[in-house]
């Protein structure tokens, strides 16, 4: 099992980054796709039509977002944990992901860096 950890600067203040990982609305903008999300600890979710999935567990508003992600029948949980501070007038997005599959880690890696928070800093970071 392996851990994924990097802070990404993103273009837009907390509550906006906030927004753009709990709001089903926000996501599907920014990711193309429909989204089953809530803000409410307990309640499953699913992104990119089920590619991923999980449960959230913690949220506290404009700073943290924490979510187990469903890895097939693995017995130790993959913990996601996001954290929001604002920096300036920017926000530093640090993801916490515990407990990847040695053979998922590279893909779910590639998969923050370019296709989650890359899209949600593309999103706050239009290139007219």
């Amino acid at each position: 099992m392996k851990t994924f950890k990097k802070t990404f600067k993103i273009n837009a203040e907390p509550s906006d980054v906030y927004s753009a990982l709990v709001n089903p609305f926000t996501i599907e903008l920014w990711s193309g796709y429909p989204a089953e999300m809530s803000e409410e600890p307990g309640t499953e979710f699913t992104l990119w039509e089920g590619d991923i999935s999980g449960r959230n567990l913690e949220f506290v508003k404009d700073r943290k977002v924490v979510q187990e992600w469903y890895f097939g029948d693995q017995q130790e949980k993959s913990i996601v944990t996001i954290d929001i501070r604002p920096e300036g007038e920017s926000s530093a997005v640090t993801v916490k992901h515990s407990n990847i599959p040695d053979d998922e880690f590279e893909q779910i890696a590639e998969g923050w860096r370019e296709f989650y928070m890359g899209a949600i800093a593309g999103f706050f970071s239009p290139n007219f």
